[in-house]
C-alpha cells in the first residue's frame, strides 16, 4: 500500500475547537434569535387563530370571483408593461455603471469607489421604498413603478454584470489591445462581447424578479395589478383577491418558464 492509499484510509482529521471569534458570532446570532423570536409574541393561541382566520379567508374566496376578468387582465398586462419597461432601460443602464464599477475597466480606484456605492445604495434601498418615493415624484401610475424598477434593476444587474466583466479571461483584451486598440475599443470588441451570454442571464432574471415586484409596487399606488388587489382585499372581496392572485400565479410561472427556455438558448 502505497502513501496515497494509506493517507485516503487515514481517519478524518478531528474537528478543531472553535476560536474565541466564533463563539462570539454564535452568541451574538443565538442572542438575536432569541430576541426576534420574542418579541415576535409567538404564541400557540396566536397561530391557533391564524389558522382560523386563513381558513375563513379560504373559505369566502371560492368559488373565484370572475366577473371582474377584463380589467384585471388589464390590470395584468399594464404590470408586464412595466417590469418590460422598467428592467430594459435599467439593463441599459446597468452596463456603464458595470464598467466604471469593475477592477478592469474603470478609469481609476475613485471613480470604481464612487460608482460601488452608488450601486450598493440603489441596491440597498427597497424597491417598495423607491416606489413611495417616486410615487410622492411623480404621482399614482405606472411611472413611478417604472421609474423604481429601473433603480431596482441598476443595484441588481451592475453589481453582477461588474463581476462577469472581472472575471473575463485577460487574453482577448490583450490581444486587441496589442494591436493599437484604444481602451473603448477593447471594451466593445472584447470585454462585453465575452459577457454577453452571463448578462443575458441576468437579465432575465431581472424580468422575472420585477414582475413579481410590479405586483406588489402596485400596492402602494405605482400602478399595476396590485392596486386591483389591495382595493380587493380593503373591501373585503376574498373571491375577487383570489381571481388576481391566480391571474398574477398562471402569468408568473409563464414567465419563469419562457425565461428559462431563453437562458437554455443562450448560455
Amino acid at each position: 500500500m502505497n502513501a496515497s492509499q494509506r493517507a485516503a484510509m487515514a481517519a478524518p482529521a478531528r474537528l478543531t475547537s472553535p476560536s474565541v471569534f466564533t463563539w462570539v458570532i454564535l452568541v451574538g446570532f443565538a442572542a438575536f434569535f432569541i430576541q426576534g423570536f420574542i418579541s415576535a409574541e409567538v404564541t400557540m393561541g396566536r397561530l391557533v387563530q391564524g389558522t382560523g382566520n386563513l381558513g375563513s379567508f379560504f373559505a369566502q374566496s371560492f368559488p373565484p370571483d370572475t366577473s371582474r376578468m377584463v380589467p384585471i387582465m388589464r390590470a395584468m398586462w399594464e404590470t408586464l408593461n412595466m417590469a418590460i419597461v422598467g428592467v430594459t432601460f435599467g439593463v441599459l443602464l446597468s452596463i456603464p455603471f458595470a464598467l466604471l464599477c469593475s477592477s478592469n475597466t474603470s478609469p481609476n480606484r475613485l471613480v470604481r469607489g464612487i460608482s460601488r456605492m452608488i450601486v450598493a445604495t440603489l441596491r440597498t434601498v427597497p424597491d417598495l421604498v423607491w416606489a413611495l418615493i417616486f410615487v410622492v415624484a411623480v404621482g399614482l401610475g405606472p411611472l413611478a413603478g417604472i421609474l423604481a424598477i429601473i433603480v431596482d434593476t441598476i443595484g441588481f444587474c451592475a453589481r453582477f454584470f461588474s463581476e462577469r466583466i472581472e472575471e473575463i479571461k485577460p487574453g482577448p483584451s490583450e490581444a486587441l489591445a496589442s494591436t493599437g486598440a484604444g481602451r473603448l475599443s477593447v471594451i466593445f470588441g472584447a470585454i462585453l462581447p465575452e459577457s454577453t451570454a452571463s448578462m443575458t442571464a441576468t437579465s432575465l432574471y431581472s424580468v422575472e424578479k420585477a414582475i413579481r415586484s410590479a405586483v406588489v409596487l402596485g400596492l402602494v399606488g405605482a400602478g399595476g395589478i396590485g392596486v386591483e388587489l389591495s382595493t380587493s382585499m380593503r373591501m373585503f372581496r376574498f373571491d375577487q383577491a383570489l381571481t388576481i392572485i391566480l391571474v398574477i400565479l398562471v402569468v408568473v410561472i409563464a414567465c419563469e418558464q419562457v425565461s428559462s427556455a431563453i437562458r437554455k438558448r443562450v448560455i
